[in-house]
């Protein structure tokens, strides 16, 4: 396995499983949606109604099924 991590199998998070270009940024805190832009991760935009960091939406369901 020359080349790669030896962490997880160089796959990283979520095991190097995209969520592809479609879905929705969700604001954990107001639950505003917005629509994702491919190549722009959700964590880097702030919430347009209170501010807070945007998360995937699938982040966010996978979270409050395991919670």
């Amino acid at each position: 396995m020359t080349g790669r991590g030896s962490v997880a199998g160089g796959r990283g998070r979520n095991h190097g499983g995209g969520f592809g270009a479609g879905g929705f940024c969700v604001c954990a805190h107001c639950g505003k949606k917005v629509p994702h832009e491919r190549g722009i991760k959700c964590t880097t935009l702030k919430c347009p109604d209170c501010g807070h960091t945007m998360v995937r939406e699938e982040l966010l369901n996978n979270h409050k099924k395991e919670g």
